[in-house]
């Protein structure tokens, strides 16, 4: 049988085929192959390389001025040598030492991200390409002390010569050079450790099972390391945290969470761990939350070791990174998607499965809640803007992929997921993925192979349901009418997005619960006899419904005062999120809003709906309001929020309550206040702060230019122990400045891709100079930090370019902020398109902001 293949695709379909192929255009392609990895070479790659093994050693020095360097040979069978071998190396000609074909130098060429071996040097049958190199510093992520790599989504190719694409797995044998006084952690087992260089010793690691270059890692540094035992297993953690009396408080957690991660993974998917060493490196400033590479995760040290006190929220949070990051082994690891549109497989089943896991351990929290306040907010922020886009997306180059990340991914397609799940069934779900990574295992896989197998075991189109949630971007515009005898429920919108809605009916105290099917344009519900027109109509409120629900305009100003009447916090929840959405609309006036939201939280029972309230309140008063009614109704917001940390019950609550506080005092009196505990004058009463906490408040009173605010700077500097974190505070400290050419010129800097590499202290930086109290002073510079984006996508991290437009602009409001995206976006038609919906979704409330003031 001949496979039916694109065109446009270099595919070896029989020897007449083969030989028309050579000839044309497709070969040449091959010669000179465009920048990154093109889908058309990575379709025709793997049918070139088969059964990939990589040994690569890397010489890393202690001087970081000195580059890492390094030889790597990549082993194989090439199953055809008809066209041309490209190698992947994202570095300058200048950093490509001897190439080796087979230990025999060969005839090469070095192009734009590539090594080209051509076809004439080539013969079928197992071969061995070796590559002396010099790595560049994108993916390395080097500090004076430690390094690690990061090589998600396309970045193993910045470092080393590579295959990169994620359905060319290989196993990996990694040596390190490194000196003597570093540890080193790799995916693979730990083999020997030679000492007898004296000043370095080599590390070697064991190969590893199957995976794709984006999972192969390695670090090397001063790093103090842990094991424990667990079910039999040796857990391994490494970490650079100097507070001990930290690390002991949260060890036994973090080991246990692992643990039980395994245990549950392990029962749910019928497969043991497949990759056998377990270790992590919680690094400090890192990027992500975590990155789930096999044997050697990375972790946000701020995610695993947290403060005396911590919420329960957080508690749960940590729970779900781990859980999340463990899921990831079976999805994501051991089958991998086959190539990047559909990426957000491995994330939507991480999260999906993370709630599962982490939630029995949290019995006082309400997992329903927790989820609906995790993923919806975060997907509406996205799905309510012009720069939407769909979960599943096409994508013709690898190096694009990172432009696929984002809420989407991470928040909506869990959303879809569990709708799903209650479409198919728990057991049919879980039946299903089990033959799913049986079938695909060290393999790769698609999103349609799923379905296939899911549609098997459902009496639903499955095939149509995804066209829907998962090929369309947006969201349905959903609202419920009043009638005679029925409840009319309408979906506007191009597509009609199937899902089981649910109905709140409000009567004072008591809520009626209506639910149906909607499948089309109309859902009618037949009302029962002895119900009269309810207070206010609230869809979606179960917390699974997904959309835009449009209040009528009794129920809005009923419900906006009338929220605490619901006994439900999934309904408080979800109603507080639609007034959200009604203020963005135009709907309800920001000060409306607010004033409702604090005197909520005087009442509010539940921790969770408590921290969706200060954030409502923070999101109002920062952004939609003007600075004369900010300071007008900063006097009312400090007093409530002093009064409700006196009553928090839990010092986590009121960690939350002081940290709203820190974010948004700014009359005298509080000010004073917040200087007399960061002088340790008074101590806020059951709450012990950490010394993160005392770096925060230095930050807020600078920021507020108190008197002396250079001084409190100085001091703050001196009190920090932990030389990551004073490292960051004297980074970010020149964004502090009350000097606008202090402010200025750090940010001019930027401009070097060398002052971006610590991505996470970038931001915090850019957020500082543009926070709303220096927006003005930063308006001058916004056009520039736009022009910048499109080379911060190339040169940074899959959530830099995303995260560095929130920086910039979520401390404006003004007209003329507005204006600037808009001529930007004006000047450039031709702007990649899903960089332009990054700047849409991050410009979404700025211009929100700007119709609502400028009225």
């Amino acid at each position: 049988m001949i496979e039916q293949v694109r065109t446009s695709h270099c595919f070896a379909v029989g020897a007449v085929a083969l030989a028309l192929l050579v000839s044309s255009g497709c070969s040449d392609r091959l010669e000179h192959p465009e920048p990154g990895v093109s889908r058309e070479l990575a379709e025709s790659r793997v049918r070139q390389v088969s059964d990939l093994r990589y040994d690569v050693t890397f010489d890393i020095p202690a001087d970081r001025a000195q580059p890492v360097t390094g030889v790597v040979t990549a082993s194989f069978m090439l199953d055809d040598a008809s066209r041309p071998l490209v190698l992947d190396f994202r570095a300058p000609p200048t950093n490509v030492g001897r190439v080796l074909l087979d230990g025999e130098s060969v005839e090469h060429r070095v192009v734009t991200d590539h090594i080209v071996i051509p076809a004439k040097a080539l013969v079928t049958g197992k071969r061995s390409i070796t590559v002396e190199f010099e790595s560049t510093e994108a993916a390395l992520n080097r500090q004076d002390d430690f390094l690690y790599a990061l090589f998600v989504p396309d970045r193993a190719s910045t470092t080393f010569p590579v295959f990169e694409q994620p359905d060319l797995k290989a196993r990996f044998a990694v040596t390190l050079v490194i000196p003597a006084a570093w540890k080193a952690i790799a995916n693979g087992a730990l083999v020997s450790r030679d000492s007898s260089a004296g000043a370095r010793h080599t590390v070697r690691f064991g190969e590893t099972e199957p995976l794709s270059t984006y999972l192969m890692t390695f670090a090397a540094g001063l790093m103090f390391e842990e094991s424990a035992e667990r079910d039999g297993r040796m857990i391994t953690m490494y970490h650079r945290e100097t507070d001990s009396t930290k690390v002991a408080r949260n060890r036994a957690a973090i080991f246990d969470l692992h643990a039980a991660s395994l245990r549950w993974l392990e029962e749910y998917t019928g497969i043991a761990y497949p990759f056998g060493k377990f270790a992590f490196f919680a690094v400090p400033a890192f990027q992500f939350g975590g990155m789930e590479h096999p044997g050697a995760i990375w972790y946000r040290s701020e995610g695993l070791f947290l403060d005396p006190t911590a919420t329960r929220n957080q508690e749960l949070g940590r729970a779900s990174l781990i859980a999340h990051e463990t899921a990831h082994m079976w999805f994501g690891d051991l089958v991998t998607m086959r190539w990047f549109n559909d990426v957000w497989m491995k994330e939507v089943f991480a999260n999906f499965m993370a709630a599962k896991i982490a939630g029995p351990s949290f019995p006082d929290i309400n997992l329903d809640l927790r989820f609906f306040q995790a993923h919806h907010p975060s997907a509406y922020a996205v799905d309510r803007t012009a720069g939407t886009n769909p979960i599943r997306q096409e994508l013709e180059n690898q190096r694009e992929a990172g432009s696929l990340y984002g809420a989407i991914i991470y928040q909506k397609a869990p959303i879809v997921m569990k709708q799903l799940e209650t479409i198919v069934g728990e057991a049919s779900l879980r039946d299903g993925l089990r033959l799913y990574l049986e079938r695909f295992k060290y393999g790769n896989a698609t999103w349609p192979d799923l379905i296939a197998i899911l549609d098997d075991l459902s009496e639903e189109d499955l095939a149509e349901w995804s066209r829907v949630w998962v090929a369309e971007p947006g969201r349905p515009t959903i609202s419920a009418e009043w009638g005679e005898s029925t409840i009319t429920v309408r979906q506007a919108g191009k597509f009609r997005w199937p899902q089981r809605l649910t109905l709140a009916l409000a009567y004072g105290d008591s809520v009626v619960l209506l639910r149906g099917p909607m499948r089309g344009e109309l859902l009618t519900i037949t009302r029962q006899a002895r119900l009269e027109r309810p207070d206010f109509i609230l869809a979606g409120a179960d917390g699974l419904g997904y959309g835009r629900f449009v209040l009528d305009g009794a129920s809005r100003a009923a419900l906006l005062t009338r929220v605490g009447n619901l006994r439900d916090p999934i309904h408080r929840a979800v109603a507080w999120q639609t007034l959200w959405e009604e203020m963005l609309d135009g709907y309800i006036a920001p000060r409306a809003l607010l004033d409702a939201a604090v005197a909520a939280l005087a009442r509010e029972p539940e921790e969770l709906v408590s921290l969706q309230l200060l954030g409502l309140v923070r999101g109002v008063f920062w952004r939609f309001i003007d600075d004369a009614e900010r300071r007008e109704v900063a006097p009312v917001i400090e007093t409530a929020l002093w009064r409700d940390f006196e009553r928090a019950p839990t010092p986590g609550r009121k960690g939350a309550y002081f940290g709203a506080l820190v974010h948004m005092t700014l009359t005298q009196d509080g000010l004073g206040r917040l200087e007399r505990i960061w002088r340790k004058q008074e101590m806020p009463r059951g709450l012990p702060l950490s010394e993160q906490q005392y770096v925060e408040l230095a930050e807020a009173l600078a920021l507020r230019e108190v008197r002396g605010a250079g001084e409190i700077l100085d001091e703050q500097e001196r009190r920090i122990t932990n030389p990551d974190r004073r490292a960051r505070f004297r980074f970010v400290r020149p964004a502090l400045s009350a000097d606008v050419a202090v402010r200025d010129a750090m940010f001019r800097s930027f401009a070097t891709v060398e002052n971006r590499r610590r991505e996470s202290w970038v931001l915090e930086a850019v957020g500082l100079m543009n926070h709303p109290l220096r927006a003005e002073a930063a308006l001058p510079n916004l056009r520039a930090s736009l022009d910048l984006v499109s080379e911060i996508q190339q040169t940074g991290d899959i959530f830099f370019p995303l995260r560095w437009l929130n920086a910039v602009l979520d401390g404006h409001q003004s007209v003329e902020a507005a204006q600037t995206v808009d001529r930007f976006l004006a000047e450039h038609p031709d702007y990649p398109p899903r960089l332009r919906g990054k700047v849409l979704q991050a410009a979404d409330d700025l211009v929100r902001a700007s119709r609502i003031l400028g009225k």
